[in-house]
């Protein structure tokens, strides 16, 4: 199975692509090192034409798939579109629209919450598919046959499943539910959180308003490290280590590097 590398087939599938009233987009990408992911494959279709994108390529400059993201004329069609539009926009400073996502059309159609891609393509194509390399290394080069075949499955039968409930939407009269979700998706600031939001992600039970200072302050604080080192959060200090933090309440470096959570070093 062919993979794009090179800038002059990059442009000349986009182009066809470009012609479509729609394309369907999926990606293949790592962030188990990393605080940011790592793209390392972009699936592509729309009817009559697919495309595999190695973005690794050091022959690919992805500005002109940026370009088609942003191309109004021609709806983006996803399945849980949230992780790649952010790949997008890090890479592209854009969010791109218009989007259809198939996982909210599925639930606002009554096919379930959060229902899965396979899930939702054997309801309604009828096809399975096999996910055994879903978890697979994309980044090593070359990628198999097998992991090919998965990833551009991803977007072939997303064709069939975009038809489907686009046209159901209408005959219930329910588009405009999915279009008050797709604002929400697509609004730049869902990509652009802020770091003393970072505290919400955290799961704890708080009983001082000063222990709620302190780990406001020092999730945020977490969150611009991980950010700028380009690291997993939970390598610049784990959520436990907050917690212990907050109830401890440390007033110097000493106190701090004692505590049973804190990483070695600190004192």
């Amino acid at each position: 199975m062919h993979v794009i590398t090179t800038q002059k087939e990059l442009e000349t599938v986009l182009a066809a692509f470009e012609k479509s009233d729609f394309d369907t987009v999926d990606t293949e990408f790592i962030r188990e090192t990393t605080f940011w992911p790592i793209l390392c494959l972009i699936q592509m279709a729309a009817p009559g034409v697919t495309a595999l994108i190695d973005p690794l390529s050091p022959d690919i400059d992805l500005k002109p798939f940026f370009r088609l993201m942003a191309n109004e004329a021609v709806v983006k069609v996803f399945h849980a579109a949230r992780q790649d539009i952010e790949i997008i926009v890090h890479l592209g400073d854009l969010v791109p629209h218009p989007v259809f996502d198939t996982q909210v059309a599925a639930m606002v159609c009554g096919f379930g919450d959060s229902v899965s891609y396979d899930q939702l393509v054997q309801k309604i194509t009828g096809a399975r598919l096999d996910k055994s390399s879903r978890f697979t290394d994309w980044r090593h080069r070359p990628l198999s046959e097998k992991q090919l075949d998965y990833a551009l499955a991803d977007v072939t039968h997303l064709i069939e499943v975009y038809q489907h409930l686009s046209a159901e939407l209408v005959r219930e009269n329910r588009a405009h539910w999915l279009n008050e979700e797709m604002d929400v998706l697509t609004a730049r600031e869902t990509y652009d959180p802020h770091p003393e939001d970072a505290w919400k992600r955290l799961k704890m039970r708080l009983r001082k308003p000063q222990e709620l200072a302190i780990v406001q302050a020092v999730a945020a604080w977490r969150e611009r490290e991980a950010r700028e080192r380009d690291v997993p959060r939970g390598r610049v200090l784990k959520d436990d280590a907050i917690y212990e933090v907050a109830q401890q309440a440390p007033r110097d470096a000493a106190a701090l590097g004692k505590l049973r959570t804190t990483p070695k070093g600190w004192e």
